[in-house]
């Protein structure tokens, strides 16, 4: 028998509703709204692990085809590997639900959301992640939450509480919010250069919605929810535990202020080396070895954390706003339409940009519906360059950050209508120490302007951090990869000048108040100023001329009634122009024409032929004709397709000509000049010598 609660917004409820479906799962939720549903199931193995360092978590989010009555594209039509969009929802359950789940539960849990049916209207995400949160909460896997999510977006001036499709794309801003009751955890999101004002104001409206919907899946677990599994915690102490923090705790906090990445982390193993082999039988047992590796972990946390609230200090030595050097390095390689290298301390990002045409669009076939994107950003995370040995590819962090680079570029990427290119740029992380998503965003902003992509304004952003502790707080700017786990709250935030563009910030206690987060954004804005007045130094407005090896793009508009004569019988017009000059040629029923040239040459040589074409012959004018026929007054010369002249004997040379032939031969193409049009519409040409003379002079 099922179960159900609801909750009206707008003018359609939220169900959640149990009992009815894959009842064997250890949980099982189906959600929906209006005519979007989303089925999750949680379960968990039988066996639990001791000692378990993490929360061995798996969230598989999916879209089945069906839910919008498509079929899969491609040969083969079954739904295959997770398509990014799947890759990024995933992340987005993940992340504010895996600090919840309790690592002494010891067992591997695996949730399974899967988008059942679309009304193309509201996105399902955010159902994903309620109904994801309601199968746990219900179930018998201990959970400390329940996790509510909410999409905000920003339009005419009013936040709109989980919009449509055409909403979103309609807003100034659009963030996804998650959190618990006690307070948000996660944020994500994009926005066309919104102040932190507008952010603050998205986050409390969102923070209502969330308190809801807790409530609400509190609701149906009072109902159906059931007892929880018990933990596993470890029952075994270390051994000689005080000894070893004594001898370690005064030299790990000389260690841990090392200056350079890898001498400090070098400095911090000689110490842990030492009692390692001081307490070397002890560490034999399995056990033992976890619980003195967590010591050690324990001590870096305590030690760094109470350096920067006490002191003020960092593991670097930095102040707390403090940023490390950069520098800005554009045209670094030969052939790449477009290169850059941005370095911040140890994290180094080399930027390329490359140009293509509509042809190399990005496609996407999803249950959203067609659609097609001309802004593209990859970003790849290779083993080395954090100085190891490692399987190379594509995983879910690289798509997750080189999403959020690309959402906080997008806004500042010139329309089609203002720059016709597509614009790929990947982002090489060649060193990483904090924050290389944002050094993606820096990195790509220099390739694209060197690329002479006419951005809308240069884009810059930080990664910023949080200590707590009681009252007393340390907000961290440009933070460090040690620094990155060991903070109460990380966020990322780029933008311009003018405002934000993008937006991740994921918090790791609850209740983080209103003045922390009014002044971390403005430290974070300072420190995004910062950032751009280095990068304008090196180059703050788009290269004046495209490479010369990328693709060259011609816009003309000609007369609507002048596209038929363009295209000619059975094309053979446009034909023969593509053909002549290596080009592809767009007509569109507007009279837009789209020229795709591989170079400057070739495109600006076809837009001349076209323009030949739509337009009337110009007196005066020289054009390259070709002899079609030689007659013995003269020769008839075609200056344009379907369109031939007279040039008559007396106009082939400013010499006598005793015969045509002499001068000109049938498919020689010549310069002539066109001196009239007569009153029946007659061509009348002059012959142009290889002296640049005319012969009518």
């Amino acid at each position: 028998m099922s179960t159900r609660v609801t909750y009206r917004i707008g003018n359609e409820d939220l169900i959640l509703e149990t009992g009815h479906l894959a009842k064997q799962a250890n949980g099982s939720v189906y959600a929906q709204y209006a005519g979007s549903a989303v089925l999750a199931t949680a379960c968990a193995s039988s066996s639990s692990q001791e000692g378990l360092d993490y929360v061995p978590l798996t969230v598989d989010y999916n879209e089945k085809y069906y839910a919008a009555g498509k079929i899969p594209g491609g040969f083969i039509k079954r739904e295959s590997r997770p398509k990014d969009k799947e890759i990024l929802v995933s992340r987005l359950i993940d992340r504010p639900m895996r600090p919840l789940f309790d690592k002494a539960f010891g067992r591997d849990i695996q949730i399974v959301p899967t988008t059942i049916s679309s009304d193309m209207m509201n996105p399902p995400d955010i159902l994903a992640v309620i109904a994801s949160s309601a199968a746990v909460t219900i179930s018998d896997i201990p959970f400390n939450g329940p996790v509510a999510a909410a999409r905000i977006a920003y339009l005419d001036g009013e936040y709109v509480i989980n919009p449509t499709f055409e909403q979103i794309e309609k807003a100034d801003m659009e963030i996804v919010v998650a959190g618990t009751a006690d307070g948000i955890t996660m944020v994500e999101g994009g926005a066309h250069e919104v102040s932190e004002e507008v952010m603050l104001g998205a986050l409390d409206k969102a923070s209502e919605f969330i308190k809801v919907i807790c409530k609400l899946q509190d609701e149906l677990r009072a109902k159906v929810g059931k007892e929880k599994l018990p933990l596993n915690p470890m029952k075994v102490e270390l051994v000689n535990r005080d000894a070893i923090h004594a001898a370690a705790y005064p030299r790990l906090s000389e260690a841990l202020y090392v200056k350079g990445k890898f001498e400090r982390r070098d400095a911090c193993d000689a110490v842990k080396s030492e009692l390692a082999a001081k307490y070397a039988e002890q560490l034999e047992d399995g056990v033992q070895k976890k619980l003195f590796d967590a010591l050690f972990e324990e001590m870096e946390y305590n030690i760094l954390r109470g350096t920067i609230l006490e002191k003020g200090v960092r593991v670097d030595g930095r102040g707390t706003e403090d940023i490390r050097d950069i520098t800005c390095e554009i045209g670094v390689l030969p052939r790449p339409h477009g290169s850059a290298v941005f370095t911040r301390g140890e994290t180094q990002s080399l930027a390329v940009a490359t140009l293509g045409t509509v042809f190399d669009e990005q496609i996407y076939d999803d249950i959203e519906g067609d659609r097609r994107e001309n802004f593209i950003l990859h970003y790849n995370f290779p083993p080395y360059s954090v100085g190891e040995v490692g399987r190379m590819g594509t995983g879910r962090r690289e798509i997750g950050h080189g999403y959020l680079a690309r959402r906080s570029l997008e806004p500042m990427v010139p329309s089609r209508e203002a720059f016709p290119y597509t614009v790929r740029v990947v982002s090489e992380i060649l060193e990483s120490n904090g924050s290389s998503s944002m050094a993606s965003v820096c990195g790509g902003t220099l390739s694209m302007l060197h690329a002479g992509v006419p951005m809308k304004a240069p884009v810059a952003g930080i990664a910023m951090g949080l200590i707590t502790e009681g009252d007393k707080y340390a907000i961290l700017s440009d933070i460090l990869g040690e620094e990155d786990h060991l903070g109460d709250m990380d966020f990322k935030v780029a933008g311009t000048e003018r405002g934000i563009t993008g937006f991740q910030m994921d918090i790791k206690i609850a209740g983080v108040s209103t003045e922390i987060m009014k002044n971390a954004l403005a430290q974070a804005k300072r420190g995004r100023l910062h950032i751009l007045g280095i990068m304008n130094k090196t180059i703050s407005k788009p290269s004046a001329q495209i490479s010369e090896y990328a693709p060259r793009i011609e816009v003309m508009k000609i007369d609507t009634d002048k596209i038929g004569a363009l295209i000619g019988p059975g094309g053979k017009n446009i034909k023969a122009i593509s053909e002549q000059y290596s080009v592809t040629i767009n007509t569109e029923n507007d009279g837009t024409v789209t020229i795709y040239g591989k170079t400057a040459k070739h495109a600006l040589g076809a837009k001349d032929a076209v323009k030949g074409i739509v337009e009337d012959p110009e007196v005066g004018r020289i054009y390259d004709g070709t002899v079609k026929r030689i007659m013995d007054f003269g020769a008839f010369v075609e200056i344009l397709p379907g369109k031939e002249g007279l040039c008559h004997i007396s106009k082939l040379s400013r010499t006598r000509v005793a015969n045509v032939s002499d001068v000109v031969k049938e498919g020689q193409r010549i310069p002539v000049k066109l001196l009239e049009v007569d009153k029946m519409g007659r061509l009348n040409l002059s012959y142009i010598d290889a002296l640049g003379d005319d012969a009518d002079k």
